[in-house]
């Protein structure tokens, strides 16, 4: 198993919902957290109550994550671990009382959501290649990012959601061949119906009632259960190139 602690590890989206949860399990897990997010009242937050420390990063715009990641070398040196947890909702369908999809917000959640990815995923990357290997396999860092069940089971007005999370999917292992010889890694996790701030702004009733279209356990996610898992896919040196949903066997109905 591979042991990063003291190293520096950068999450997006760290302020609030799987990112926050995420870099709390690496913080404990002997990391030191920085969080990329556009919260930063909420991010300064929860970076100082995990020892780490935060960048206002809009991870859509290539320069402010350039910006971002010169701050996370500066304050830990170069991260080892990347986890993108950023994105955002959004629902409209294809053709709605007559009317086509929004092509600004279509762009938008591709932009946030893939481009963002993407953008930190490269920069990131180009880091840790350059970096000393921390192991005998030559290890230089690990990349997970976040897809959604979505990418395989879009819902009804989930057309850019679902778009912006399949493009994860697929860059998950082109982008791990192309790292391979350097010795980083790359996963990807799709999860399922989880906790977040989004749908803590349910009833309860609603809450209950999306949790009982899970098979097993019939509930909602907890965003601990997500990071665990991104806790494991850092340590374990053979996950590599694969997108896992963490779901409890759902598979989303069309509506």
């Amino acid at each position: 198993m591979q042991d990063w602690a003291g190293c520096g590890a950068i999450v997006t989206g760290g302020a609030s919902g799987l990112g926050a949860a995420t870099a709390r399990r690496l913080a404990d897990d002997g990391l030191k957290v920085v969080l990329f997010d556009m919260n930063a009242d909420l991010a300064a937050e929860h970076a100082a109550a995990i020892g780490g420390t935060f960048a206002h990063v809009d991870v859509s715009d290539p320069t402010s994550v350039a910006a971002g990641l010169d701050l996370a070398v500066a304050a830990f040196g170069v991260p080892r671990v990347l986890v993108n947890c950023a994105g955002i909702g959004g629902a409209a369908k294809t053709v709605s009382r007559g009317q086509a999809h929004d092509p600004a917000l279509f762009e938008r959640t591709i932009r946030v959501n893939l481009m963002g990815s993407f953008n930190c995923a490269s920069q990131v990357a180009a880091q840790m290649v350059a970096a000393a290997p921390m192991d005998a396999d030559g290890a230089r860092g690990v990349i997970v990012n976040t897809a959604s069940v979505a990418a395989f089971d879009g819902q009804v007005g989930q057309l850019a959601y679902a778009a912006s999370k399949g493009g994860i999917v697929s860059m998950t292992l082109p982008m791990a061949r192309d790292l391979a010889d350097k010795g980083v890694r790359v996963c990807t996790v799709a999860p399922g119906l989880f906790l977040t701030p989004l749908l803590h702004e349910l009833p309860d009733e609603v809450q209950a009632s999306l949790g009982a279209q899970v098979p097993f356990p019939s509930r909602l996610g907890d965003p601990a259960e997500y990071a665990a898992l991104v806790s494991h896919i850092t340590q374990n040196p053979m996950l590599n190139g694969e997108v896992i949903r963490l779901d409890g066997a759902i598979r989303m109905a069309p509506r």
